[in-house]
């Protein structure tokens, strides 16, 4: 039976890859969020979906170091990992981080250092094992800072940088890294931008599309695919057209 870890498990597309995997075959699931009582319920979600599968819940601290590797360490002990997914994050107000360091410094440790200690914390054990995949949800806002998300795109540039030099390291072992990169995704963390009516991907189609990028084992996963060709003319766009961009 696989093991699957998904950290930040009360996330909408986490939610709907763990439904997916779960439906597609039994499989032992260890979910860990910050809210007890909300990672419960997406458990018992999962249970009454799959009642052949194996489901435990962990709460962890996210933003503490010393509480990462524990975390790890408890779950490393229990079974061997096959995929673990890192998934969390918050959508940070770019007006409030720029008014206030606190806030930035909380959004910037959040989606950009957690993400990449649970990463490191994991490849230890996994590279021991010379198996398993260690996915990360990044975000096409890392491609390119630009004014409106700054902050939260500077802290997923950190975790597409990471996975890259991840990837460049465990190129000869059998332990693969997936970089996960949405567009905006009809999720509760971006309810404010739907508000504003900025088109939103299905969180369905991206899940979809991040299960079949880890079982591949693809490098990078662009969702929907078609950010991928949108960032890459952003990226290339030179300075003086680039800043006369409200965007």
């Amino acid at each position: 039976m696989q093991h699957i870890v998904i950290i930040g498990a009360t996330s909408a597309m986490a939610e709907h890859c763990a439904r997916l995997w779960a439906q597609a075959a039994p499989v032992r699931l260890t979910l860990v969020g910050r809210d007890e009582a909300r990672t419960n319920r997406v458990a018992d979600d999962l249970r009454v979906r799959s009642p052949q599968s194996t489901v435990q819940v962990m709460t962890a601290d996210f933003v503490n170091a010393s509480a990462i590797q524990h975390t790890v360490n408890t779950i490393v002990a229990r079974a061997p990992i096959d995929v673990v997914l890192i998934a969390h994050g918050v959508l940070s107000d770019q007006t409030t981080c720029q008014d206030d360091v606190l806030a930035c410094d909380a959004a910037l440790q959040v989606n950009g250092v957690s993400p990449v200690l649970f990463a490191e914390a994991f490849a230890k054990p996994m590279v021991a094992a010379n198996h398993g995949t260690i996915a990360i949800i990044g975000s096409v806002a890392g491609d390119r800072g630009r004014k409106t998300n700054y902050v939260y795109g500077a802290a997923k540039g950190l975790v597409s940088r990471y996975a890259q030099g991840m990837q460049h390291r465990l190129a000869h072992t059998n332990v693969k890294v997936v970089l996960i990169k949405p567009g905006p995704t009809d999720t509760p963390m971006t309810s404010d931008l739907k508000a504003k009516g900025q088109k939103m991907a299905s969180v369905e189609q991206v899940a979809q599309d991040i299960v079949k990028g880890i079982a591949a084992g693809k490098p990078v996963v662009y969702t929907p695919g078609i950010w991928q060709i949108i960032m890459l003319v952003v990226m290339h766009l030179p300075r003086f057209v680039f800043n006369k961009l409200n965007i």
